[in-house]
């Protein structure tokens, strides 16, 4: 997951926004911490579970990062309340489908699932399983910006 952010990351500029969506456990935020390392942003890039927007700047002279948790806010209008930088930011956001696709033309929607108790197949490498043995991820993005993304 993290390296797919870092490859989405080093793609994205300001005016753009991802909405991830996801089980708890699915990679969100890790997915997340991806896309801050692609735009090279400060870290550590964490869950904004707590403060639900967390703004993190660039150290490349690039777009911040602006990373929300929309999963205790019910509406696009309290997502609006946050008063979040949607033009000059690269905008992603944890359970936030349905809430802030209206905020621009230049979205991503992120699906992940994540099947609760498959296992990875027996002659899989190493690297296609995470570490702690969590199960395989299944990816699908969607919406205007999947155009101009790298392969």
């Amino acid at each position: 997951m993290e390296e797919l952010g870092r490859r989405l990351g080093a793609a994205l500029r300001a005016g753009d926004l991802v909405v991830l969506t996801g089980p708890l456990g699915a990679g969100k935020t890790t997915l997340t911490r991806g896309i801050g390392e692609g735009l090279g942003v400060r870290g550590p890039v964490q869950s904004p579970t707590f403060v639900l927007a967390r703004t993190h700047p660039s150290l490349v002279d690039g777009p911040p990062l602006v990373h929300v948790d929309a999963y205790r806010l019910g509406s696009a209008e309290l997502v609006e309340d946050l008063d979040l930088d949607f033009d000059r930011s690269v905008v992603v956001v944890e359970w936030g489908a349905g809430l802030v696709e209206e905020a621009g033309d230049a979205w991503l929607e992120v699906v992940i699932e994540r099947p609760i108790g498959a296992k990875p197949p027996v002659d899989a490498e190493p690297e296609a399983s995470d570490l702690d043995g969590d199960e395989p991820r299944t990816v699908t993005l969607t919406g205007p910006l999947l155009a101009r993304l790298p392969n």
